[in-house]
């Protein structure tokens, strides 16, 4: 995500504590997928569609599996099932499990560090990535991508929402936490001009080096409400505290989250039977509502797409 590639690290980390003790909770971390039959993701049942399978590129067919890569942790996406394990869970776990399940073959999760993740599919060393990756033009140079939500910023409020917050101008005179130098600060400071023409004072923009620290000057009352990617928030309100402590603004205007963009699952662009097939598996999970329930367990339904484009990023 646009928003996110400033702060991946440090939301990955600030949030790992809050993850780990939720997981208990939140349950069905996901087995990989068998060839044949049904796999469980997020409490729905997913067969396989033969006439996808059979579409499939031959060596795929034969292994049963495609080789994914992901960059761990960053949570609601990709997390560790616990601290210092290999066991995978998050969003874009249980979205590829549920995936190779339709196919009726296994996606095999290998950690990769972001940056590395496209060259190594074009080195041949995954058929595909899932990781919360931005779709835009330059990528779709080397990799097709599917994509599967739009995601940008998004605003978390205390619990109940004292303030009655439900869009971004309502931040305008009030004091706000963001983490310093992320397109979250950006996005703060590029309203500054519409609040004041609009007569409300400017944002009180309060800046701290971690999210963490943005985090516990909403919750000590000291800013009304903290800006951060919206997926990060969502999975924050629906954990922190069993869910009691914060809430998620959803503004119909903006439901990805602001100045959204669209995350896709990166194929390799030698394997485009792999892509036909995956876009009309992730078009199915769409359809019977599987992809729904997978984002409502991890607090972000609003931001899962209609329909399962392929490259649809436009800048």
């Amino acid at each position: 995500m646009k928003n996110a590639r400033l702060t991946r690290r440090v939301v990955g980390a600030a949030a790992a504590a809050t993850a780990l003790t939720a997981l208990a909770a939140c349950g069905d971390s996901g087995a990989a997928a068998p060839a044949a039959g049904k796999v469980s993701v997020a409490g729905t049942k997913v067969s396989k569609d033969s006439a996808l399978h059979d579409a499939l590129p031959a060596a795929i067919k034969k292994s049963g599996t495609v080789r994914v890569a992901t960059d761990v942790p960053y949570p609601p996406f990709e997390m560790f099932v616990k601290e210092g394990g290999s066991e995978l869970t998050g969003l874009d776990y249980d979205l590829g499990q549920a995936v190779g399940a339709k196919l009726g073959v296994k996606f095999v999760f290998t950690p990769q560090k972001f940056d590395g993740i496209v060259p190594a599919i074009q080195a041949d060393k995954f058929d595909a990535a899932i990781s919360a990756i931005t779709d835009n033009k330059e990528r779709q140079q080397v990799v097709d991508f599917i994509d599967y939500s739009q995601s940008g910023s998004g605003i978390l409020v205390a619990d109940g929402n004292p303030e009655k917050i439900t869009a971004l101008d309502d931040l305008c005179g009030k004091k706000v936490a963001v983490q310093a130098a992320t397109n979250q600060l950006k996005l703060l400071k590029s309203r500054q001009s519409a609040c004041a023409k609009n007569g409300m004072g400017k944002i009180d923009i309060q800046t701290f080096p971690k999210d963490s620290d943005a985090q516990l000057a909403l919750r000590s009352g000291k800013v009304v409400a903290q800006v951060l990617t919206k997926p990060a928030a969502g999975w924050t309100a629906k954990t922190a505290d069993a869910g009691k402590a914060f809430d998620l603004v959803e503004d119909p205007a903006a439901p990805g989250g602001y100045n959204a963009s669209p995350n896709g699952i990166a194929v390799s662009k030698r394997l485009p039977e792999l892509s036909t097939a995956i876009q009309k598996a992730l078009q199915a999970l769409i359809d019977d509502g599987t992809l729904k329930k997978i984002y409502d367990k991890y607090g972000v339904a609003s931001i899962a797409v209609k329909e399962a484009t392929k490259n649809a990023a436009v800048d």
